[in-house]
């Protein structure tokens, strides 16, 4: 198996599981894990990405959407296929199936991954800094919330890596965030604190701060590890997963 994943785990709920996918290994004949099929690269060794990954999942179906840097969530998608390139757009999903892991792919942006104490309700989240923006993380889960009939206080959110601080450097800040955002703005760097920026959604939507968790890994700073836009634009994507355990 070719793929290479960083797993985590909610504490206090057994019964979900996560993982955060790295680029493979140098030398690995996979073009280095990406997940995303592309005209130029052979969709045989994609697909074979793509199952290997799920297969580290130890269920037997996934589903993904594709990702336009919005504010859609999608509650209960349908299983979607190793071969085939994902037609929904939207960037987020939720369910309460078992068996089925809900998969975002990322190159910068952040996954974030939500689950209910009960271990019964998950959600995966494509959040871009235009999805900041949108304040997609706060409006996600108060809509998690509502869809389900559950309470914010009784979830947990899990950032992946990303894009940090340091490198998220916006020369155009007037014209693409405005003065809402201003507190997170570094001025002397024209940097933003995206990590922060999403944690502050994520609890003003409900979640408690100690049930905020994040991988503070940066995706530009680690590229032997991870794929990022900001360094290389034709850079592959690695996928992050959130499932119920039988």
């Amino acid at each position: 198996m070719a793929v290479r994943v960083l797993p985590f785990h909610f504490p206090g709920i057994p019964g979900v599981a996560c993982l955060f996918q790295m680029r493979s290994l140098p030398g690995e004949d996979n073009y280095e894990g990406t997940i995303t099929f592309r005209d130029d690269l052979d969709a045989a060794k994609v697909r074979q990405n793509r199952q290997d990954l799920v297969n580290c999942t130890g269920v037997s179906t996934f589903a993904e959407v594709h990702q336009v840097h919005g504010d859609r969530l999608v509650f209960e998608p349908e299983p979607a296929s190793v071969e085939a390139v994902a037609a929904t757009e939207a960037d987020g999903l939720a369910t309460q199936q078992g068996n089925l892991a809900l998969m975002i792919k990322t190159a910068d942006c952040q996954p974030v991954l939500l689950a209910h104490k009960s271990g019964r309700y998950i959600a995966a989240l494509h959040v871009g800094w235009r999805g900041d923006r949108q304040l997609f993380p706060y409006t996600a889960v108060r809509r998690f919330c509502e869809h389900y009939k559950i309470l914010a206080r009784d979830c947990c959110a899990v950032r992946g890596p990303s894009l940090g601080p340091a490198r998220a450097e916006f020369v155009h800040y007037a014209a693409e965030w405005g003065g809402y955002f201003s507190k997170y703005l570094d001025l002397a760097t024209t940097t933003m604190d995206l990590w922060s920026m999403t944690r502050d959604q994520l609890h003003a939507a409900g979640i408690p701060h100690r049930q905020i968790y994040g991988i503070d890994l940066c995706t530009a700073s680690h590229p032997e590890s991870f794929f990022s836009y900001r360094m290389d634009r034709h850079c592959g994507r690695q996928a992050a997963l959130i499932w119920r355990q039988a």
